[in-house]
């Protein structure tokens, strides 16, 4: 069982049983960027041997948050399709006395009365980790642990060494939660004679309170931020940000230019903040590099503005000003409401906020959206001018 492969090749492997986190997104991102910058395979795979916890639901989501994110991968597995490839494995380490069925007193209902355990040899185990450096563990307190239920069920360490040796993965890249796996994983693949290949355990992501943001720990799913109106391309470069820095002061960055500039070396060892306020300000900077086509395609995409809007009187009035004051800056509005410049020349007049603000809320009957000038563009004169009017009628 020994197998050669000199390119680089990297694998994601999320469990379908929750959404794609941010997290899990992030490390999702590391590997697509180390894989695209040295030219190497970026593999995703579905690790759904957990059959009572996986659903296809969580499945659909893990694929369509990755091609919201536009993370495209070279091959996709999955691991309730290779069964019989672990079975192979686990017959021949049987046979060759690197594992052994055991036989089990079952302490509480449901459990087993046979399993199989890897034969442990009690050592030192060390490994050089990219992010780390020298990490050392003794095996003996492992004592012989399950690698299977029966031939037909391996247990998560198993599989995950069984593939990445099949598949050639010359990286593991994850997060800093998996260090404790890795010897009982090293021990496996000296029992099958697979390599060992190089990790690098990244940071955690934390809360602001530096609490673990974790998938059952609050840790929100890709897709909130979807509903929350983040773009892709700035959730991907916030999430770059999480742990590295290119060493610069540049922090806007495309997918194309953080792989030009992505090094695993820079990924810090320390945890990650996960700053609400710094992801919408990265939002931003990226809506100003969109197209005014590309501004208005995704606009209408991400906002429901053709909903008719319900509107909240207390909401409608920007803070420094009041009810009857945005009303008449709303009647002003409608005076020339299909000439932009003289909107933004009064809303510079009376002071932008006081303008803009009832403005935009009475098209979109949000107080986060695009802006009112985009709004108008997307919705066209008619429909402007209804909302306005009702903003008025309201504030009546």
């Amino acid at each position: 069982m020994s197998k050669e492969n000199k390119q680089i090749v990297v694998r994601m492997a999320p469990s379908p049983t929750g959404n794609l986190h941010i997290g899990g997104a992030r490390t999702a991102l590391f590997n697509y960027l180390f894989a695209r910058k040295n030219g190497g395979k970026f593999i995703l795979r579905i690790e759904d041997t957990d059959k009572e916890r996986s659903t296809k639901e969580f499945e659909t989501n893990i694929l369509e948050s990755f091609k919201w994110l536009d993370l495209k991968y070279d091959e996709l597995f999955r691991q309730s399709e290779r069964e019989e490839i672990y079975k192979t494995y686990l017959k021949k380490m049987i046979d060759a006395g690197f594992a052994y069925v055991s036989k089990e007193e079952p302490k509480e209902e449901g459990q087993r009365s046979e399993v199989i355990r890897l034969k442990n040899p009690n050592k030192k185990i060390v490994f050089e980790d990219m992010i780390r450096g020298t990490v050392e563990f003794d095996t003996t307190e492992l004592k012989d642990f399950v690698i299977a239920k029966s031939l037909e069920e391996p247990v998560y360490h198993l599989a995950v060494v069984i593939d990445d040796y099949e598949m050639g993965i010359t990286h593991v890249i994850r997060g800093e939660e998996h260090i404790s796996n890795t010897p009982r994983q090293i021990l496996i693949q000296e029992a099958i004679g697979a390599p060992k290949p190089q990790y690098a355990h990244i940071p955690l992501i934390l809360a602001p309170d530096r609490s673990k943001l974790s998938k059952r720990a609050g840790a929100v799913s890709v897709f909130e931020y979807r509903d929350k109106k983040i773009l892709p391309q700035a959730l991907i470069n916030y999430l770059a940000l999480l742990g590295w820095n290119p060493g610069t002061d540049q922090e806007i960055f495309t997918l194309d230019e953080l792989v030009k500039v992505f090094d695993l070396s820079k990924v810090h060892k320390g945890g990650a903040i996960f700053d609400e306020r710094k992801l919408e300000w990265v939002n931003k900077e990226h809506i100003k590099l969109l197209s005014p086509e590309e501004k208005l395609r995704i606009i209408a995409n991400d906002f429901d503005v053709q909903a008719e809007p319900v509107l909240d009187i207390e909401k409608i009035a920007w803070k420094t000003s009041n009810n009857d004051e945005a009303k008449k800056h709303l009647e002003k509005v409608l005076e020339f409401l299909d000439r932009e410049g003289d909107i933004m020349k009064y809303a510079e007049e009376a002071g932008k906020g006081n303008v803009l603000w009832p403005l935009r809320y009475a098209l979109s009957g949000l107080e986060k959206s695009p802006d009112p000038l985009s709004l108008l563009k997307i919705l066209g004169t008619e429909e402007s001018e209804k909302r306005i009017r009702k903003a008025i009628e309201v504030l009546k």
